[in-house]
This record gives C-alpha cells, structure tokens and sequence, in this order.
C-alpha cells in the first residue's frame, strides 16, 4: 500500500459471516496482502516463562477468533480506526519455546523489522516475558518510553528459580537496562498477596507508582486516567496489559488468576481516558484459553486490543494531516 492509497479495512460481514474464513485480528487484511500498515498486529505464541498455569502460547489465536465480532466504527472514540490508518495482521513470531533467551532474542529482531517499517506494535502474547523485547525493540526507536502496566503484580521481581527471564520479572530487566522513563512508570490494577514488603519498597525504588484495583473502584475511572494522564504527560507511551488485570469473573482464562480485580468496563473506559496519550506501541498478554469459559477472556482482550488500536490509529491520522497541512 502507497502512502497515498486509503487503508484496506476488515472483510465486510454483509457479504461474508464473520464467523466464515481464517481468523485475523478483527478480519484485517494480512501483512503481506497490504504490503506495508502503520499499525501491525502481532502475535507472538511463547509462554516457557510462566511460573504457574501454561497456555498463554494459545491466547493470540483465541484473540484473533474473539475479535471477529469487532466492528469497524468505535463510538466510544467516535472514530473508525481501520479507515484512519492501515492497520493489518502480521502473523506470528516464532519463538523457541525450549529457550527462553534465544526467544527473547527472535522476539527482539522480528519487532525490530516491523518497527523499521514505520509501524506500531499491537503484540498478542504469550506471556509477559515477551514485554521485556518488545520494549528494547521500542527503545531504539523512541529512547526510554514511559510506561502503563495494567496487572494483578508487579512484574518487577528479579529472578524465579534463578532465572532472570520469566513473566515476573520483565520490568526489573527493562528498568536496569535504562529502556524506561522512571519518571513515568505505573502499575494499574495491582492486589492480592505479595512475597513480602520488599517487594513493594524494591518497586518503589524503581520509579513505579501504583494504582490499585481497590482505588479504582473507590475514585473511579475518570480520575484515575486524569492522573495517569499526568504523569505521562507528553512522553512517547508504551501500554502492557495483563489480562489478569480483570477479576477472575470478566477473565478466568489466564495462568495467575487474582480475586478481587478490576471489570472489564473499567479497563476499557481508562483506556479511552488515555486516548491523548502518546501511544507508540502495546501488548495485551497471558490469555489461556484452556481456563476460559464461552471466550469471556477472549472477548475482554480483544476489545481491550481494540481500543489501544483506535488509540494509535487516530494519532497516525492526526500526524498524517498535520505534515499534510505543513
């Protein structure tokens, strides 16, 4: 696709059923049938690093067949994402699942290529271990990102049976490595039982802030992205979201289940709150969907993977008609 051809959009529901045909991200167009997208959707089915419950390397599937309901016109940003930028599937990343640093490796290198090509990343795990090589790749092009970490942990211990990759300890690696704004750091939708106090005084140290499940339903959405929003401010932005983030009632299938989470409602209503925000790449990982029932999971990412896609591909438009208009 030229820069000067308008986007190929989803396969149309009125001619073919969505539930007809190969499962894409929303039925977009694939990578290598538009040649080139602002917006790559990626999936990338590696979970060797959870320390409990497997099957994260089948989420992005799971997303991909949960999405073909998606729609193409968001009212809720009253914008129709896939007409304002080319967006489109790019396949897998096909990580050794035997070898988790030579998959943080492949990882690194096919999000490199990608982003090379002028895209954004909307990455589909796997596990959060995957977070720690998206945000190098992210890194090289934009410097150290401020970050916004929807989950039930920390994600920021440093190693697990001596292990210095796994998918709790992505933001530890990434913060040592100087790939993150510590001026900018947050965790949302924090709870449950921790190792020790340690924890949250090592978290401290790092530069993180947190926003527990509790305040959010005590100060409620609108507030919670304003502060985020502040905090932020104008510095390129990397979102992680676990789906562990959503109580077990909106998420049951993901491999560290945590009582007492945020709804699915008010995740999507915070990520609409962040829609100023600039957002330069994304993840939504850890859907198993052995645990799910009737795709409750699935659904909640995909429409949180929906929204973050909005988000991106109404700042690509905007930045499009500005250099336009110069």
């Amino acid at each position: 696709m030229s820069s000067t051809d308008s986007p190929r959009g989803p396969i149309d529901s009125s001619r073919v059923p969505r539930y007809a045909g190969p499962a894409t991200f929303a039925r977009l167009p694939r990578l290598d049938e538009v040649g080139r997208t602002d917006v790559a959707v990626v999936g990338v089915p590696f979970d060797t690093g959870v320390s409990y419950r497997p099957g994260a390397r089948f989420g992005g599937n799971a997303i991909r067949e949960a999405s073909r309901l998606l729609r193409p016109y968001n009212p809720a940003q009253d914008a129709s994402p896939f007409a304002l930028a080319q967006v489109a599937d790019a396949g897998d990343i096909a990580a050794n699942p035997f070898n988790i640093n030579e998959a943080v490796e492949t990882i690194e290198g096919a999000a490199d290529d990608l982003l090379g090509t002028g895209a954004r990343l909307m990455t589909l795990g796997g596990d959060h271990t995957i977070a720690l090589p998206l945000l190098r790749s992210v890194a090289k092009k934009h410097g150290p990102v401020a970050l916004l970490h929807f989950d039930a942990h920390l994600d920021t211990w440093d190693t697990y049976f001596g292990a210095e990759y796994t998918h709790g300890t992505p933001f530890r690696r990434a913060v040592e490595e100087g790939i993150l704004d510590t001026s900018a750091l947050s965790h949302v939708g924090t709870r449950g039982p921790l190792y020790g106090k340690q924890d949250l005084t090592d978290d401290e140290k790092m530069g993180f802030g947190i926003v527990t499940s509790a305040d959010v339903m005590r100060r409620g959405v609108d507030e919670i992205a304003d502060q985020l929003r502040q905090r932020i401010g104008d510095r390129p932005l990397y979102i992680s979201i676990d789906i562990d983030v959503l109580d077990p009632a909106h998420a049951p299938g993901t491999g560290t289940p945590e009582a007492g989470g945020l709804t699915s409602r008010e995740l999507l209503e915070i990520l609409r709150g962040l829609s100023s925000c600039h957002l330069v790449s994304a993840d939504l990982v850890e859907v198993a969907p052995a645990y799910d029932h009737a795709e409750i999971t699935s659904v909640a990412a995909s429409h949180a993977a929906y929204e973050l896609t909005t988000i991106m591909s109404r700042q690509i438009a905007a930045q499009k008609e500005n250099k336009d208009a110069k």
